[in-house]
């Protein structure tokens, strides 16, 4: 059955179809409480279903926020989009949910399509990247996100700034603090530990792993350390897992040398990598800390059922969903539309079990 059209509604309630749809659309110019009250009976009888782009053009606001994220199913990214969830019901809006796998070009598109139905702001959640099969992908997203704002859009995006875009109004970073953050963890791990540092890196070029890792060196520096080893994988589970097969083939090489020889210490620069290399390293007869400590970046929710307790950084996923999503609302007339957020996102460290000094 086809649906009822705003005509169909207009003719029976006996009006124009430009009264109708300001009754329906919700329109700051209404007709008489009769009129309006006889338009939506008219709607209801015909089972009328408003149409949302109509209504966003009454309004000058759809109600809508759109929010990108590289994959929902990955727990960071889950926990930013329940911030994000909770404040917009606090704009009373709804959000729209883009998963994209990470590159720019997908991105791009899912901006171009929350651009299309008219989202009154964009949310970006995941790491930025500078490699060279990205440069394409981050031009095209930077000048749809420049258009967007151009014509009145307002975004937010989580880490570092979009490469290449120019966009100055309606445009909002939110910083976390990795380098910062990376550094402090060093200095605590290193502090009265002999063994050497692995870091499981994501590839080059993407900057939360970068960040992270740059941080993570730094601390050592510190502390008197010389450098930790990068290996590079994917930026995720199976990255850590693949890292964490070769760390422990070195491990066990090692210990079959020295057994009484330091324990290594491996830092994964986010904690679904850590949870890899966790569970290759088991997958070789290794345990943790017995035979080798380490740590992951995030504090992800999962860690609550990992054993052993995973030391790492706690970052305040949630809260920095919900400060992208407030930093993008609108202000009252007075105030500096642009002005950034007065919270600063902020995190600690938090040392557990798998890097305590070697147990049975």
């Amino acid at each position: 059955m086809a649906a009822s059209t705003l005509t169909e509604v207009a003719r029976l309630a006996g009006v124009s179809p430009a009264t109708a749809s300001r009754v329906l659309n919700g329109s700051a110019r209404t007709p008489g409480k009769d009129i309006a009250e006889r338009v939506r009976q008219a709607a209801d009888s015909l089972g009328y279903i408003p149409n949302a782009q109509a209504q966003g053009l009454a309004k000058s606001s759809s109600g809508l926020i759109g929010l990108i994220v590289h994959d929902i199913a990955d727990p960071y990214f889950a926990a930013i989009a329940r911030g994000v969830q909770d404040a917009a019901r606090e704009q009373r809006k709804m959000v729209l949910l883009a998963t994209t796998g990470g590159g720019p070009a997908e991105e791009k598109d899912a901006v171009a399509a929350f651009a299309a139905r008219r989202a009154d702001s964009i949310v970006i959640a995941g790491s930025r990247s500078c490699r060279a099969e990205d440069q394409e992908g981050n031009a095209q997203l930077a000048a749809e996100l420049d258009r967007y704002c151009r014509n009145g859009g307002r975004v937010a995006v989580v880490g570092h700034p979009v490469v290449g875009a120019t966009a100055l109004e309606g445009y909002h970073v939110i910083e976390v603090p990795n380098q910062e953050l990376a550094g402090r963890l060093a200095a605590d791990l290193a502090a009265g530990r002999d063994g050497d540092f692995v870091i499981i890196g994501g590839p080059e070029g993407l900057y939360t792993s970068d960040d992270r890792i740059r941080g993570f060196q730094e601390g050592l520096a510190r502390a008197g350390h010389g450098p930790a080893e990068v290996l590079r994988s994917a930026f995720n589970r199976s990255g850590g897992y693949e890292a964490g097969l070769q760390l422990a083939a070195r491990i066990k090489a090692a210990a079959a040398g020295d057994a009484a020889a330091p324990k290594m210490c491996i830092f994964a620069v986010n904690d679904v990598m850590a949870i890899g290399a966790a569970a290759a390293l088991r997958s070789e007869g290794l345990r943790i800390p017995r035979d080798a400590s380490i740590a992951g970046f995030d504090d992800i929710e999962t860690l609550r059922d990992f054993r052993p307790a995973l030391s790492t950084v706690r970052l305040p996923l949630e809260d920095i969903g919900r400060l992208a999503t407030r930093a993008t609302r609108p202000r009252p007339a007075g105030e500096d539309q642009d002005a950034a957020p007065a919270e600063a996102v902020t995190g600690e460290v938090t040392l557990r079990r798998s890097t305590e000094a070697a147990a049975v």
